[in-house]
């Protein structure tokens, strides 16, 4: 069991960089040593188990090793050739699979190729650590849409702006480093019209390590000007709207029905461009709706426990899901709540 622990820890460094693929680990065990790790560390790039493999030295000690790996090896040509086809190739006759993949392509075929080469697998070691670990891409597959995570900081009197929605400076630096954390972590980040008229924000991970998120805006009507900081080409953009399918660059336009309701058509387009996870900051209209629609998986509030203005714009109000963590930071209570 350690040595799954072990892959999962190193799959767990491919965070922010790997999706649309899941995060994956494997450790090559030889008579009760490690002699080989590898984890999948970006997207189109080597998978866990041709790094670990690669990361042996003594090739000839394969066929008397374990292969613990985090999730079923690959048994179809993609970016990379299959995984199941290396394992074979190598002479290992023992694997220890954490979670089968529920990719069509896969979702089974990678064992029974193992199988039927005459090497030993065992799967579901530490399956719920493993489901955990790759919520975003179970979701994606599961549900056809992506992860969604919410957040919004509010006042300790409950607001998230002052009156007339003027933007407020609520969260102190440490509760900004963590927002800016789970920018870099996800694959796509979303607002709604009014946080972007108002706020006119960024939505990059200056203030942490790690890549930008894609940037999604819903502007339903076409009312945001050009010059606003989403536009201003620096990152991948969606803009959802009822008026004009256009590719620009960098800068993409993607017209929905208005005759249809408009979070499912969102989704549903996100899926089939691969994005398995979205942060959304706002504002308070489109966390409500998610809330309400049930189209939200987790959420993050971020309470200034010291700062009241007693009026101004409510925050939305969190009557779902199960507070699963609290924290303090700096000045801000952090909640973190699941959709169970």
């Amino acid at each position: 069991m350690s040595y799954m622990r072990r892959a999962l820890e190193l799959a767990r460094l491919g965070s922010g960089y790997t999706a649309p693929n899941p995060m994956v680990g494997c450790v090559v065990v030889h008579k009760g040593q490690i002699i080989g790790e590898g984890w999948h560390q970006q997207y189109g790039g080597p998978h866990a188990e041709v790094n670990a493999i690669a990361s042996v030295q003594d090739k000839s000690l394969l066929p008397e090793s374990r292969i613990y790996v985090t999730l079923e090896p690959c048994s179809h040509f993609g970016k990379t050739p299959p995984c199941a086809d290396l394992l074979i190739d190598s002479g290992v006759r023992d694997v220890v699979i954490c979670n089968l993949d529920p990719n069509p392509l896969v979702a089974g075929r990678g064992v029974q190729k193992l199988l039927n080469a005459g090497i030993k697998v065992e799967t579901g070691l530490l399956e719920q650590e493993g489901l955990e670990l790759n919520k975003r891409f179970f979701t994606s597959h599961r549900l056809k849409r992506p992860y969604i995570i919410l957040k919004w900081a509010e006042t300790a009197d409950g607001f998230v702006a002052g009156p007339g929605c003027k933007q407020l400076q609520i969260s102190g630096a440490l509760a900004k480093c963590f927002v800016h954390k789970l920018r870099a972590e996800e694959q796509a980040i979303m607002v709604g019209t009014r946080t972007a008229l108002q706020d006119n924000p960024r939505l990059n991970t200056r203030h942490w390590s790690g890549k930008n998120p894609l940037r999604i805006v819903i502007d339903r009507q076409l009312i945001l000007p050009q010059t606003i900081n989403l536009f201003d080409g620096s990152q991948p953009t969606i803009v959802y709207n009822y008026k004009k399918q256009q590719d620009q660059e960098n800068l993409f336009f993607v017209q929905l029905q208005e005759t249809e309701p408009l979070l499912p058509q969102i989704m549903t387009d996100l899926h089939k461009r691969n994005v398995i996870s979205v942060l959304v900051e706002g504002g308070t209209y489109l966390l409500e709706s998610l809330l309400q629609e049930n189209l939200w998986d987790e959420a993050f509030i971020l309470k200034n426990t010291a700062l009241t203005i007693a009026e101004g714009t409510k925050a939305p109000t969190m009557n779902f899901g199960t507070l699963i963590e609290q924290q303090t930071l700096g000045t801000d209570q952090l909640l973190h709540y699941r959709n169970q």
